[in-house]
């Protein structure tokens, strides 16, 4: 006589464990505190005393540091540098970059090969790799009066009397956005030559065989469909334009005259020259908030038009 097998069990229903994502943010939290809110904190902080510094006591002043700085033309001066350094930065190096990737991608590539293509980006990109100080005391060389590299060519084709780049306060700062091109060429050319890889080649394609030429694809083609890329470029460069500091230290110091100078050069003086660590800390705390605001319409811009072509 056989036993009836016992009845199976019903399957467990298996359990599906859902994890938030808060803990993977942690890190990025910890770390956003401890390296951006805290010193900004304490920064704010310092601005609202007068302090010379170290064991110097340290005296309320309340806002009278920021009044101070409304007030202050060197300050007001090195704003207006930082234009200058956007143009450096952002403009000129945006623009060319554009040319360059499209024809790098466009012609180079097609024409000549992949691997010619890639050299001439890796040129480009070289100085980006430079320590800063070794690419300020080329340019140093480059710009100096007295047989400096860019004079001896221009007294080669019959300049008789070169500019002083560096010494002249009417465009020593011109001679530091040479440099700041050089330097920030090479960023946006590999990040618009990346972008290029995802647009489709049958458009370049159809509008050849529709006579377009290379500035009308390039027009038409190439910059709308590389235009996330582009903001990302604009954005980055536009808060490195606001913070620049060691290319003009390196290269002019501030001079002559005072002419080359930028908040955060400014900032660092009244740091640890001129022992005025509050004023300092209040010229900072300003141009944090600069960056912060200006950042924060480039990405509401940014988020728009996205939101606009999706919905094209």
């Amino acid at each position: 006589m056989t036993t009836a097998a016992p009845p199976a069990r019903p399957a467990r229903r298996a359990r599906t464990r859902t994890t938030g994502y808060w803990p993977y943010l942690i890190p990025m939290i910890a770390g956003t505190i401890l390296i951006v809110l805290l010193p900004f904190a304490v920064n704010v902080f310092i601005s609202l005393f007068r302090w010379k510094g170290g064991i110097a006591p340290m005296r309320w002043n309340g806002l009278q540091n920021y009044i101070d700085l409304i007030h202050d033309a060197q300050f007001w001066l090195a704003f207006t540098n930082t234009i200058f350094m956007i143009v450096g930065i952002v403009v000129v190096p945006t623009l060319l970059g554009l040319l360059l990737a499209a024809m790098l991608f466009d012609y180079i590539g097609r024409e000549f090969g992949g691997k010619a293509a890639a050299f001439l980006r890796a040129t480009y990109y070289l100085p980006q790799i430079l320590p800063i100080a070794v690419a300020g005391f080329i340019w140093s060389w480059v710009l100096a009066t007295q047989n400096g590299l860019l004079n001896s060519i221009l007294e080669t084709v019959g300049v008789s009397a070169p500019p002083d780049w560096l010494g002249d306060p009417d465009i020593a700062i011109y001679a530091v956005m040479l440099m700041l091109i050089w330097l920030q060429l090479g960023y946006p050319v590999v990040i618009f030559m990346a972008a290029l890889q995802r647009v489709d080649p049958e458009l370049y394609e159809a509008a050849a065989l529709d006579g377009a030429g290379w500035w009308r694809r390039f027009r038409a083609i190439t910059v709308p469909q590389i235009r996330p890329e582009v903001f990302v470029v604009v954005i980055t460069a536009t808060v490195g334009a606001l913070k620049v500091f060691a290319p003009v230290l390196i290269l002019t110091g501030g001079g002559p005259e005072g002419s080359t100078v930028v908040p955060s050069y400014y900032s660092y003086r009244n740091f640890f020259e001129l022992s005025r660590v509050g004023y300092g800390s209040a010229i900072a705390t300003a141009m944090s908030i600069v960056i912060f605001l200006v950042a924060g319409v480039m990405l509401w811009l940014q988020r728009r038009n996205a939101r606009e072509e999706a919905a094209a």
